[in-house]
């Protein structure tokens, strides 16, 4: 791994970014794995709120008879899975450190962390931003005043119309644009908020620099974020009891080897 470093121009010198390969990226997964089956608990924890956090948005659309939005709702509820992580951070931290893992200690670890809420903030953000293309796009696309009854009605219109097709392309390419840029913003910055004193606006440009740096690995990891979830909302979302612990704790050992230890 090599590193890379740069100093702002205040003089502070901003965390070193390493360079890494694809076998760090699964390195990292296989770590997170292993911290996931040392202690459990934390990871079902969060994989059951998220799983129910999904379930109930789905719930609330089709109630809502508005059951079109379930794919872009659940995609973009994806968004915010970082944030929902950051626990996972906090214990993957203390068994690498050699300390004790209790719920009282994880919740005061990451509430001490103020700058958190600021990146949770962005998140949140870019989330409202995903939501209205979806539906600036559907006006565009699919007609103003255009409803559906049903989820298979929509479906059948986005599948079998010329302006569905191109409703479906540019929305999901905007939405590519959108998770990447996000992706970028927030794969090492709610690590390093927890791991260090440094600002949110420091921890978002660590992030992207080490995007830049090793633009295949991370890429690949976004791909394997993104596949592993899709794969988990496939059977009523419960896969991510699994999936999101294993990539949280992953992440985690991602962000030791992208950016050097302080000092």
């Amino acid at each position: 791994m090599e590193q890379d470093g740069t100093t702002s121009f205040s003089g502070r010198t901003d965390p070193v970014v390493r360079r890494i390969s694809a076998g760090d990226v699964v390195e990292a997964l296989a770590a997170g794995l292993r911290d996931f089956q040392a202690v459990p608990w934390p990871g079902l924890a969060t994989g059951a709120a998220f799983a129910a956090g999904g379930i109930a948005i789905v719930a609330m659309v089709a109630a809502l008879g508005m059951s079109y939005l379930a794919y872009p709702l659940a995609a973009g509820f994806a968004l915010v899975g970082p944030f929902a992580a950051a626990g996972l951070y906090e214990v993957s931290r203390r068994r690498e450190a050699g300390e004790a893992i209790s719920l009282r200690g994880i919740v005061a670890a990451v509430r001490s962390r103020g700058e958190i809420g600021w990146m949770a903030f962005v998140t949140l953000f870019v989330l409202i931003l995903w939501m209205y293309q979806v539906r600036l796009l559907m006006a565009l696309f699919l007609g103003v005043n255009r409803s559906f009854s049903s989820l298979e009605q929509f479906v059948a219109v986005v599948l079998t119309t010329s302006e569905g097709l191109i409703f479906l392309a540019i929305g999901n390419l905007v939405g590519a644009a959108l998770s990447l840029v996000l992706f970028s913003l927030t794969v090492v910055s709610f690590p390093l908020l927890l791991d260090r004193e440094v600002d949110v606006v420091t921890a978002m440009i660590t992030s992207v620099r080490a995007v830049a740096t090793s633009p295949g690995p991370m890429i690949g990891w976004a791909a394997v974020i993104v596949m592993l979830l899709i794969l988990s909302a496939l059977p009523a979302f419960l896969g991510l009891l699994v999936t999101l612990p294993v990539l949280g704790h992953a992440t985690w050992h991602l962000y030791r080897r992208l950016v050097a230890p302080a000092g």
